[in-house]
C-alpha cells in the first residue's frame, strides 16, 4: 500500500518515546510493521526490542504481517508478547530468585474457577438470596469470577471495586468471596489468567529490588491497542521500561469501550505523557474503512467528549465512498427483517449484514421477528430469546390460559407450576416450594382454590400475602380469554413481575435487562395478536426454526460492546433512543463521564461500517412520533448532524471536487476543519431557514436549577422520570413530562 505521509513520519521518528493517536481503520499495525522494519535496517538489535499486544489473536496477526513487511531471512524479528505472557515469564523468574511462592505449572480453567466460586457462592451468599441464585447459577458465578478479575485489574481494594461497580448491598459477601478464593487458591499454588499480570506486577510495586531486577532490559517498546490499558498492565509496562528504554504507545481514546474491564483512556490521553518523559505526539487520522458520510457523522458525534485527543478522522481517497441512511422507525424489528428479505431477494450476502445494538434485550423482538419470517441470522450469544428463563415462563403462563394444564403428566405439571412461582418469586424456601407445586401438579383443575386453602405452617406475612395473591391469579388466569399480549400485560400487573424482579437482580443493569426481555416479548405478541392457544403453536414453530439455526450463516445480531476490532460492509444500529443510546439506567454522580463513555460506544458501533450504515430513529411528534419520553430520538442523533454530513459527503466525492462549496445545511466548525483537510472552502446557500428549537430536554444537562429546591446535578434517569442530587445532598425523582415547568439549565 501507499503510505501517508502521517505514516511515514511515525515509522521514521527517531529514539524518543512516542504517542500516537489512531482513528479506525488508520492501518495502525501496518505502521507498527514498518516503523519496526526501519528500526532493523537502522541497526537496533531485535533482542533489545518488545512488541506489547493485548491477546494471542493479535499477537499472532501482528506476527504474519511483520514477516510479510521485512520479508528479509538475515533480518532477526524482535519478540511479540501479550501482555500476560510477558507477566507470566517474570513470575516464573521471581519464583526462580525467591520474591514468590512456587505455583503449580497449569493455569486454572475456567470451569475450574467457577466450581470454586460456585462453591464460596453457596457457602457466603444471605440465606435469603440461596434460591435466586440457584435459578441464575451462571449469572451469578459469572459476576463474581468478573469481580475476581476487576480487583486483579486494578491497585484499588475490593470494598472500591464493589462500591464502583454499583452492585446492590445484599450481594457485599463478594468482597469476603473474594477473600476467600485467594486463600483457596495460594493453598493449592495455583494462578488464574488475572495472576500472570498482577501478582509479578504487585511484587515488583511492593519491592525496589525487583524494579531493579526487571528495569531497562530494553532499548525500544511498542504497544498496540493502549486505550484498553488497566492500571496493572501501565504499571508492568513502567517498571519493564525503566529510564532506558523509548516507548511508543498507539490507541484510540474514542474507542475506550471496556471499562468494565479496568480500561480508563485517561493512561493514553494522560499518564503515559506524565511518566514517560516528553513523549512525541504524533496521529494517524486517515482512515480506510469507511467514506466521508461515516468520518463526519463519527467526527461530529465524538466532538462532545472534552476526555480526547482533537484530532479529525477523515477518509483517505482510496477509501470507497459509504452511505448513510437515517430511517424514522416505529418497528426496528420488522424493519430488519423486511430489510434483510430484500437484500436476499437482491442478492445480496447477509453475511455482510451486522445489526449492533446497546444491550441483549434490545435483541428480543428483533430475533422473534427474523425466525417470523425465516430469516437466517446468528446471534452473538449462547443461545437466543426463545430459551431464556423470561420467556420459557412466558410460555407456562400462556398454556395455563390456553386449558394446556389439565392434559399434560403430572411432570410437566409441577414442572409449570415452579417456573411462575418463581417468576416473580413467592418467597418461599425451595422445598416449600417444591412441596407446594407437587400438590398443585396432582390435580388437574381448580389450582387457585387449591392453593388458597392449603396450610403452610410458619409462614411470614409477607409470604401469605404473596401466595394469597398467586392463588386469586391462577384463578383469573385458568382459562382466561383474550389475546396472548393482554394476559400477559395482566400477569406482569397482578404479580408486580418488575418489582419483583428488581428486587432480587444483582445491579440495575441485569434487572433492567430482564426486565428488557419480558417488554420485548410482550411488544412481539402484541403484533401477532392471537389468543393463548394460537400464540403457543406459533412460538413452538419459531423455537424449532432457531433450533436448527446455523450460526455460520445470515446476519449477525450482537451488542456494540462485542464488535471492537470488526468490520462489515453494512451495519444497522436500531434503538437510536434516548431509552437505549445513552443507556442512563443506571443513576452515577458523573453523568457527564458516563455519556461519554456511550458516545465511545456508538462511535465504535458506527465506524465498524464499509459500505452502508444504518440508523433506526423513532419519529419526532413532528413526524406523527409519539410524546412518550421513552421513544424520544437519542440526544446523539442532533449531536451527528446527519443532514449536514450526508450533504457534505456527497459533494466532497468526486475526485475533482471544487475548491469551494455551497451547502443547505450550516456548516459547522467540525465540518469546515474536515472540508479545510480536502482543501475545500464552505458556504452555506443564501436562504431563509426554519427555525427550530434545538435545545435539549432539561435531563440531557448535568447541571440544572429546579425553582423550588435550588440547584443540582442530574444522576439518572429511567423512561417516565430523572434523578437530581440537590447541593444539600439530598436525591429526588422528577417526571419528565412536567420537568420544563420547575426547571431551568444552569
Amino acid at each position: 500500500m501507499q503510505l501517508t505521509h502521517e505514516q511515514e513520519a511515525i515509522i521514521e521518528t527517531g529514539f524518543e518515546h512516542c504517542v500516537i493517536t489512531a482513528v479506525a481503520g488508520s492501518g495502525k499495525t501496518t505502521t507498527l510493521a514498518h516503523r519496526i522494519k526501519h528500526l532493523l535496517n537502522e541497526g537496533h538489535d531485535p533482542q533489545r526490542l518488545l512488541i506489547l499486544m493485548f491477546n494471542r489473536s493479535a499477537r499472532e496477526d501482528f506476527a504474519k504481517k511483520l514477516s510479510r513487511v521485512i520479508n528479509t531471512p538475515s533480518i532477526g524479528l524482535p519478540e511479540i508478547r501479550t501482555y500476560h505472557s510477558m507477566g507470566y515469564r517474570l513470575y516464573k523468574r521471581f519464583i526462580n530468585e525467591g520474591y514468590l511462592a512456587p505455583i503449580q505449572s497449569d493455569v486454572l480453567q475456567e470451569h475450574e474457577i467457577h466450581y470454586q466460586v460456585w462453591r464460596l457462592i453457596t457457602q457466603l451468599a444471605p440465606q435469603s438470596l440461596q434460591d435466586e441464585i440457584k435459578r441464575s447459577k451462571k449469572e451469578h458465578v459469572e459476576t463474581a469470577s468478573n469481580f475476581i478479575d476487576l480487583v486483579k485489574s486494578t491497585l484499588s481494594s475490593t470494598e472500591i471495586v464493589f462500591e464502583e461497580l454499583g452492585i446492590t448491598d445484599k450481594y457485599r459477601y463478594l468482597i469476603e468471596l473474594y477473600d476467600r478464593f485467594e486463600q483457596w487458591r495460594k493453598q493449592e499454588r495455583r494462578i488464574t489468567y488475572a495472576d500472570m499480570l498482577y501478582e509479578p506486577v504487585m511484587a515488583i510495586h511492593q519491592n525496589p529490588a525487583l524494579q531493579m531486577l526487571v528495569s531497562n532490559k530494553m532499548d525500544i517498546i511498542l504497544v498496540d491497542e493502549y486505550q484498553d490499558t488497566n492500571e496493572i498492565q501501565h504499571l508492568l509496562l513502567k517498571y519493564i521500561a525503566g529510564t532506558r528504554a523509548r516507548v511508543t504507545v498507539v490507541g484510540d481514546p474514542d474507542q475506550t469501550i471496556y471499562e468494565f474491564r479496568g480500561a480508563r483512556p485517561e493512561f493514553i490521553l494522560n499518564r503515559f505523557a506524565e511518566e514517560f518523559e516528553s513523549p512525541k505526539e504524533l496521529t494517524l487520522s486517515y482512515t480506510f474503512r469507511y467514506g466521508h458520510k461515516i468520518a463526519l457523522l463519527a467526527n461530529h458525534l465524538i466532538s462532545f467528549n472534552k476526555g480526547r485527543k482533537d484530532v479529525i478522522c477523515h477518509s483517505h481517497p482510496s477509501t470507497p465512498a459509504t452511505e448513510i441512511t437515517q430511517h424514522s422507525s416505529t418497528d426496528d424489528a420488522r424493519f430488519i427483517a423486511d430489510y434483510a428479505k430484500q437484500l436476499a431477494s437482491e442478492g445480496g450476502n447477509l453475511n455482510d449484514v451486522a445489526v449492533l445494538f446497546r444491550v441483549w434485550s434490545q435483541s428480543v423482538q428483533i430475533e422473534l421477528q427474523l425466525l417470523e419470517q425465516q430469516v437466517p441470522y446468528k446471534i452473538d450469544r449462547a443461545r437466543g430469546a426463545l430459551f431464556t428463563r423470561e420467556v420459557q415462563t412466558i410460555s407456562a403462563i400462556l398454556e395455563l390460559a390456553a386449558g394446556r394444564f389439565a392434559a399434560m403428566p403430572a411432570v410437566d405439571r409441577q414442572q409449570r407450576f415452579e417456573q411462575i412461582l418463581r417468576f416473580p418469586h413467592i418467597g418461599l424456601k425451595e422445598f416449600q416450594l417444591r412441596q407446594i407445586c407437587q400438590a398443585l401438579a396432582e390435580q388437574p383443575t381448580g389450582w387457585g382454590t387449591i392453593l388458597e386453602q392449603m396450610k403452610l405452617p410458619d409462614l411470614k406475612k409477607i409470604q401469605s400475602i404473596k401466595i394469597d395473591r398467586t392463588a386469586k391469579l391462577f384463578r383469573r388466569l385458568e382459562g382466561k380469554s383474550g389475546s396472548a399480549s393482554s394476559i400477559v400485560r395482566f400477569y406482569v400487573q397482578e404479580s408486580d413481575l418488575y418489582e419483583g424482579i428488581r428486587s432480587l437482580a444483582m445491579t440495575h443493569e441485569s434487572a433492567e435487562e430482564r426486565i428488557g426481555t419480558v417488554k420485548g416479548v410482550i411488544r412481539y405478541l402484541h403484533s401477532l395478536n392471537l389468543p393463548p392457544e394460537e400464540t403457543l403453536i406459533h412460538l413452538d414453530e419459531l423455537r424449532a426454526r432457531a433450533g436448527k439455526q446455523n450460526n455460520e450463516a445470515g446476519l449477525l445480531l450482537s451488542t456494540m460492546h462485542r464488535t471492537k476490532g470488526l468490520e462489515w460492509p453494512i451495519v444497522i444500529i436500531p434503538g437510536m433512543m434516548d431509552k437505549f443510546l445513552p443507556y442512563t439506567l443506571r443513576t452515577s454522580n458523573d453523568m457527564q463521564s458516563l455519556m461519554e463513555s456511550e458516545r465511545r460506544l456508538l462511535y465504535v458501533a458506527m465506524t465498524r461500517t464499509i459500505n452502508h450504515l444504518h440508523l433506526l430513529v423513532p419519529p419526532t411528534m413532528e413526524q406523527g412520533g409519539s410524546a412518550t419520553s421513552e421513544l424520544m430520538p437519542s440526544r446523539f442523533v442532533k449531536e451527528m448532524r446527519f443532514d449536514l454530513c450526508d450533504e457534505l459527503g456527497e459533494k466532497l466525492l468526486p475526485a475533482d471536487s471544487q475548491s469551494e462549496l455551497t451547502l443547505n445545511h450550516a456548516p459547522t466548525k467540525i465540518a469546515r476543519r474536515y472540508a479545510e483537510l480536502k482543501q475545500v472552502t464552505l458556504k452555506q446557500l443564501d436562504k431563509p431557514t426554519t427555525k427550530q428549537n434545538d435545545e435539549p430536554p432539561t435531563w440531557h444537562h448535568d447541571a440544572i436549577h429546579h425553582a423550588i429546591f435550588g440547584d443540582g446535578n442530574v444522576i439518572g434517569e429511567d423512561d417516565r422520570s430523572f434523578k437530581v442530587k440537590f447541593e444539600d445532598g439530598k436525591v429526588m425523582d422528577f417526571s419528565k413530562k412536567s420537568a420544563h415547568l420547575y426547571f431551568s439549565k444552569r
